[in-house]
């Protein structure tokens, strides 16, 4: 991106401001969330010239123009022309949402916005997904790197609509030739978020599986807000993994966080969960314990090499997480608190842990006897 034209900027003592010859950006899901603190953020910029934020209804940023509409909407194109960068981040990942009317928004959604782009002669989007899509494995290597095989499978909250996503991603250069897309996949997302792995903070035990392998990386939303402003500067390309530096063992989050762990054999802890899911006592499928036992830590090499660097470290943005879910009471995924129902649901999900636990230790005491 060329910078403005020393001849035409205005003296530093002259009110009249400069024209700024930056992108105009759009971004979508613009009203709340990332999407919110990025178009807030670009808005204050001197290195972008326009802000045109989209959303189905109209947030706080009061520099941007607005557009008031679903993403899935084709007229979404008519709003984008004229627009350099689309950072596309109107994604449903909510824990509570239907799961084939999220897919539904999700997969639609990032298939209108891409082709859209393209129709109004956009020349990059920027997408947002998850460090989930490499998975969670035995033999991770600690840290993945950025062109690692993507080995996740749909097993897990959100991440089959990720996946599907990150597809979507490398197949439109080839459909829209001239379309370039970034794909920026942070880590443990944490300030303002509501996800299964953030619960797992909320509960009055850490539950741990037996010879499993944790390692733990966080990104703060605004490392991420960071990533995604290089991303559209395009001081950075191509596939983005962003998070803290380094990880902490679990031993190290148990010692910060100041919560005991309740360790279970796998076949116990897999099976508890997803028959606790399968009968709608928990929002999280049994895939997502996979992303509380084995490493998914990834290196940002790409960010770091062009100039990024992480505000936040992993002990600080879990010391703000665990302020956070301060005074919430979750097991297994299921919030207490909310309805009589919900804390019925959440209690049984409770007894039906401790007691696998229990069966467990009684087993124990006994193969020790014998």
């Amino acid at each position: 991106m060329s910078s403005p034209d020393p001849q035409v900027r205005a003296p530093r003592n002259n009110s009249t401001s400069p024209a700024i010859r930056g992108p105009v950006v759009a971004v979508t899901g613009a009203a709340s969330g990332v999407g919110a603190l990025l178009t807030e953020r670009l808005a204050a910029s001197g290195e972008i010239k326009q802000v045109v934020a989209i959303d189905e209804r109209r947030g706080e940023c009061a520099a941007a123009q607005w557009h008031i509409l679903d993403v899935r909407d084709p007229a979404i194109a008519e709003k984008l022309r004229g627009a350099d960068v689309v950072v596309h981040l109107a994604l449903d990942l909510d824990l509570g949402s239907d799961t084939s009317a999220r897919t539904a928004y999700n997969v639609r959604g990032t298939q209108t916005v891409l082709t859209a782009a393209a129709a109004a002669g956009v020349h990059r989007v920027v997408l947002c997904t998850s460090a989930m899509v490499y998975g969670a494995l035995p033999d991770n290597e600690l840290p993945l790197s950025e062109d690692a095989e993507l080995r996740a499978t749909a097993e897990a909250t959100g991440v089959g609509d990720l996946l599907e996503i990150e597809r979507l991603a490398r197949r439109a250069p080839r459909a829209h030739p001239g379309l370039n897309v970034t794909v920026v996949r942070p880590a443990v997302l944490v300030g303002g978020t509501d996800t299964a792995l953030t619960r797992y903070f909320e509960s009055p035990r850490l539950l741990v599986v037996a010879g499993s392998r944790p390692a733990w990386q966080f990104c703060h939303v605004e490392d991420l807000v960071g990533a995604l402003e290089y991303a559209v500067l395009e001081k950075v390309e191509g596939e983005l993994a962003v998070g803290c530096d380094g990880w902490l063992e679990q031993e190290e989050v148990e010692e910060l966080s100041g919560i005991r762990r309740m360790e279970l054999p796998s076949a116990v802890a897999l099976g508890a969960a997803a028959r606790l899911h399968r009968i709608g006592l928990t929002p999280s499928p049994a895939g997502d314990l996979a992303y509380t036992m084995y490493p998914w830590v990834v290196s940002g090499s790409r960010l770091h090499d062009a100039g990024w660097r992480p505000q936040w470290t992993n002990e600080e943005v879990l010391a703000e997480l665990l302020e956070e879910v301060s005074g919430r009471h979750t097991v297994v995924g299921r919030r207490l608190g909310r309805k009589d129902a919900t804390a019925a649901g959440a209690a049984g999900a409770t007894v039906a842990l401790l007691g696998a636990a229990a069966v467990v230790r009684r087993a124990r005491k006994v193969r020790r006897r014998i």
